[in-house]
């Protein structure tokens, strides 16, 4: 009896507990599904918002090179003596003083004369500093927005507390105005070079037809939301009352951690890396691939064997290291919100590479004595070259130094860097004050100082026999891609079935951009037929890396109408905005685009007029005009092709070759306008549908002389600047040629030929010429 009463009493208790349980598990349901909406978009709300919560990074950020990558210019971010100063290069007396709050350089202005310019901001902070002028700010603009801005050349060492003269790489003489190196030209625009990666949010809006900006940025610097992504979701979620982050958005914040390191790597790459861009709408987090064209190991930026040659940021170099394909990340080494090195010295790598103890930081593994140079882990895997005269940076590949291969293709090794020196003596007097550095040595040896050259032959062979002697059978010295891309660029035909193995080599053992770099030789190098059946395999396999699947695609603009449209019409719906747009252009200039009608046209079109608005990223450059206006006159849209080429003029008209080419399509118009009925109908939409098809052809003629005409002196600064150069040579002396010029186009065409006798077109158009100057007595 009093058990049955006891379990009526707990029948009401259960009751009221499993209720209970019910609602809470109800409400945590609720609470879970009931998040924010799918479709919500995160927008940007400064660093502020993140400082409460994040006090730690926060602290850790301050006085970082992010967080003081930019700044107004003010007396606590100027460094540079402002003090009346005058600092002289190429005989200017430049005046650096100050004007009240304001401060001010006396220097050479864009016409030419000496005028005083204010400095409105900063840039870096070490190990120097830059300094930036506005020009042509519209009137209309509101408070939060930039003109254009030019970055002075005179800028401060922040180590040496001196002012120098930043010149551009092998460019001794002065630089004149309109020049686009000047100071005020092209190349050293903020907007242009810098900006997208100096700050956060970035928005360049150029106006073309003002030529005037109106950029913006949600903050100055690179800030937190540079790398994490905007972070308005974030911050609502983490004030809100939830037990949960977002069932759709997770965070709301870039993923940059877990298992997977491609997150970070990917919010790092696209400011350390030397990239194209592909669209103006990458937020961190995003693909790098969908945004970005990574730049291949080209010969001009880096060595053979993928050793860093030019500035080129760090992830190029980084994703042909066996450490990138085990995983490690940037922040195993790097403090995100510092930047500095989480260990000192030696220790950032010791506290990976521990396996037996002692076996790497000992003199039995480097053979230098502890606490040398030579005895720094960096300075044999990751020797640096220095850049902007006083900015070393490292290369990230991480390499096993090579003097072998410095040996067989003659590329640097980090033995030599330091042992060259050894060799001074031998030099010539009057040019060891110019030998400081390994790269100056690499320099002269390339342009041809034989004396040089054989110091560092010399070199070469001496470390080669210490490492033989130091390691023995324990050597390391695989087979390496540099022997491929060396003997391609040579024209070595022995390399070329090593190319066409290695190409299809998994990741693992050939890094993608590696594979991808030699594709793109064996076209390059008269390779074509080998280079289009090994794109079609990389084509087949829909996993393989878009950098690949990219190159191999552009590797198809040069087959056959026919494969063009079969292998990459399909890929302008590839998920790979890299690899839709390489597609896109390569079926183009393949001429597989003309071949298409109906639907399949519309689809091609379509992505035609997609590249437009990537074209249309870098509008403030001729470049971007001119490859739309090629792709238009491809098309055969020749009004697009005009309105784009005189864009390109307008934009930068100190450049060459917008004149050129413009010139070129109208001398073919009117060359076929007398079989044509698509050149007449482009001659007649282009110059009127008055007078005669004879008068409007030779008024195209007409304009294409002017235009030629307006080229050339252009062309002739290009081939005094780069007077090494045989392509600059070559253009310059066909230019004279058309112009009428024979004597002066043969100076210029035998200097072509001079340097780069393999060339046959080159040698061909000097004959060519001869031959004509012959048969009429000059």
């Amino acid at each position: 009896m009093l058990l049955a009463l006891r379990n009526q009493l707990k029948r009401p208790l259960t009751l009221v507990f499993v209720s209970v349980v019910v609602l809470i598990a109800g409400a945590v349901a609720a609470d879970y599904f009931t998040g924010l909406p799918e479709s919500a978009v995160a927008t940007y709300v400064g660093r502020e918002a993140c400082v409460d919560c994040h006090q730690a990074e926060s602290l850790a950020f301050q006085g970082s090179h992010h967080d003081l990558a930019m700044d107004v210019a003010t007396d606590e971010t100027v460094l540079g003596d402002f003090g009346d100063v005058i600092f002289e290069h190429d005989g200017l007396q430049n005046r650096l003083f100050r004007d009240g709050d304001r401060f001010m350089i006396h220097t050479e202005g864009p016409g030419g004369a000496m005028q005083d310019f204010e400095v409105k901001y900063v840039f870096g902070v070490d190990p120097l500093q830059q300094y930036m002028v506005e020009f042509d700010r519209d009137p209309e603009a509101s408070e939060d927005e930039i003109g254009r801005l030019q970055v002075l050349r005179i800028s401060w060492d922040t180590n040496r507390k001196e002012w120098f003269y930043l010149r551009p790489p092998d460019v001794p003489e002065k630089l004149e105005p309109g020049d686009p190196l000047h100071w005020t030209g092209v190349a050293q625009r903020w907007q242009t070079m810098c900006a997208d990666c100096h700050s956060t949010n970035l928005k360049t809006n150029h106006d073309v037809e003002t030529l005037t900006y109106h950029t913006t940025f949600s903050e100055m610097d690179v800030s937190c939301e540079a790398c994490h992504g905007p972070a308005s979701l974030h911050v609502e979620m983490a004030r809100g009352n939830s037990l949960f982050w977002d069932r759709h958005h997770g965070y709301g914040l870039a993923k940059l951690k877990g298992e997977d390191p491609t997150g970070q790597l990917e919010a790092c790459a696209p400011c350390h890396s030397r990239r194209s861009v592909l669209d103006a709408d990458y937020q961190a987090g995003d693909p790098f691939c969908s945004h970005f064209n990574l730049e291949l190991l080209r010969g001009d930026t880096y060595h053979d064997d993928g050793q860093i040659k030019d500035e080129v940021y760090v992830y190029g170099s980084f994703v042909q290291s066996k450490m990138f394909h085990k995983g490690i990340r940037c922040t195993d080494c790097h403090d995100p919100h510092s930047l500095e090195l989480k260990h000192p010295g030696n220790e950032t790598c010791t506290s990976c590479h521990q396996h037996a103890a002692g076996k790497y930081d000992v003199p039995s593994h480097h053979h230098h004595a502890v606490g040398s140079e030579g005895a720094k882990c960096v300075n044999c895997h990751m020797p640096h070259t220095t850049y902007m005269e006083v900015d070393p940076r490292r290369d990230h590949s991480l390499r096993v130094p090579r003097p072998d291969l410095s040996v067989s293709i003659g590329t640097p090794n980090a033995c030599s860097s330091c042992h060259v020196k050894d060799q001074l003596e031998s030099i010539s007097a009057d040019k060891r004050d110019s030998l400081t550095l390994y790269q100056d040595w690499l320099l002269a040896a390339s342009e041809g100082d034989e004396e040089v050259a054989e110091a560092i032959s010399k070199t070469d062979q001496w470390c080669d026999e210490a490492c033989e002697k130091w390691y023995g059978d324990e050597r390391q010295t695989p087979a390496h891609y540099g022997e491929i891309l060396a003997g391609l660029r040579t024209g070595d035909s022995a390399v070329v079935s090593k190319a066409l193995r290695y190409v299809t080599q998994p990741p693992e053992i050939a890094p993608v951009l590696a594979r991808a770099t030699t594709l793109d030789e064996l076209l390059q190098n008269g390779r074509g037929r080998e280079a289009i059946s090994a794109a079609k395999t990389v084509l087949k396999d829909p996993n393989e890396h878009p950098i690949l699947r990219a190159t191999a695609a552009r590797v198809m603009g040069a087959s056959s109408p026919t494969d063009a449209v079969k292998i990459l019409l399909p890929l302008l719906d590839d998920p790979s905005h890299l690899v839709r747009s390489e597609a896109t252009k390569a079926l183009v200039s393949s001429g597989g685009y003309q071949t298409l009608s109906g639907t399949r046209q519309k689809q091609a079109d379509a992505a035609i007029d997609a590249i437009k608005e990537e074209l249309m990223v870098a509008s403030d450059r001729a470049g971007a005009h001119m490859a739309w206006a090629s792709l238009s006159e491809q098309r055969g849209d020749y009004l697009e092709a005009v309105q784009s080429y005189e864009n390109a003029i307008r934009v930068q008209p100190e450049m060459s070759g917008p004149r050129t080419n413009y010139a070129a399509m109208l001398d073919q118009l009117a060359a076929a306008a007398g079989q044509s009925r698509a050149a007449q109908s482009a001659i007649v939409q282009l110059f009127g549908g008055s007078g005669t098809l004879d008068a409007l052809i030779q008024q195209a003629a007409a304009k294409a002389k002017q235009l030629r005409l307006d080229e050339l002196p252009l062309l002739g600064r290009d081939a005094k600047l780069a007077s090494d150069n045989a392509d600059v040579q070559y253009r310059y002396g066909l230019a004279l040629y058309l112009s009428g010029d024979l004597p002066a186009a043969e100076k210029q065409l035998q200097r072509a030929a001079e340097l780069a006798p393999d060339v046959e077109i080159f040698s061909t158009a000097l004959k060519l010429l001869q031959e004509r100057m012959s048969e009429t007595g000059q």
